[in-house]
């Protein structure tokens, strides 16, 4: 069961409101900060405050970033508000805790400046609980985030890496590392968290090898 109460995709509305952002995605129990200034966005913030407090996170299609009213990738995450203040310019500074990710089924017209959709939970009822991973190799996990984030400068907390569930490493990594739009998406589609974990590795590593063959010979 989530933290919300939620235990299955019944218990969730069909139609949400989205809000498509590029290399942006949420995992299920992971959280999103946002920065929010768009109007129509300020106006979707205010109606998801006004009811359940869920919002659609989804991705643009690859290559539709830059179109007004781009297609949409097939698969994103429903998430709630979990924190939320307003600044003195208007801005609503946002927290998005993931509960369940959802096929995109069709677009509705709701009559709001934002986008709205119908959606499926049913392929990922399981993210309604969080896996333990233990047939995943968390050491060989760490180990390459490890490589990864000395290569790329990055400064991490490593006795909190260890302390934390491997769902919890594997889904922060795949939402922070900046790793490109599609990669991102590919990960998000993943139906395990060991599914997940092999992906995640396999991009870790291709990232570090393709870093040390470009490295100059000293």
């Amino acid at each position: 069961m989530s933290a919300f109460g939620y235990r299955k995709p019944a218990d969730l509305p069909q139609a949400i409101p989205l809000f498509p952002l590029s290399s942006a995605i949420l995992m299920p129990r992971g959280v999103l900060a946002l920065n929010v200034f768009e109007p129509r966005y300020l106006n979707m913030v205010d109606d998801a405050l006004g009811g359940e407090r869920l919002i659609g996170m989804i991705q643009p299609a690859i290559g539709e970033e830059s179109e007004a009213a781009p297609e949409l990738c097939d698969v994103g995450t429903v998430g709630r508000i979990t924190s939320f203040n307003e600044t003195d310019d208007g801005r609503y500074l946002i927290t998005l805790t993931g509960v369940c990710r959802f096929d995109l089924e069709q677009e509705v017209d709701g009559g709001t400046p934002y986008r709205q959709a119908i959606v499926s939970y049913d392929p990922f009822a399981d993210d309604f609980a969080a896996s333990p991973g233990r047939a995943i190799d968390r050491d060989g996990l760490i180990a390459s985030l490890k490589t990864y984030a000395a290569l790329h400068g990055f400064t991490v907390d490593w006795d909190s890496v260890e302390q934390a569930p491997t769902e919890t490493i594997i889904n922060v990594a795949a939402q922070v590392c900046p790793f490109d739009a599609a990669a991102k998406q590919a990960l998000l589609e993943t139906i395990t968290l060991e599914e997940r974990a092999k992906a995640l590795i396999a991009l870790l590593e291709w990232d570090s090898a393709s870093d040390d063959q470009h490295r100059p010979m000293q």
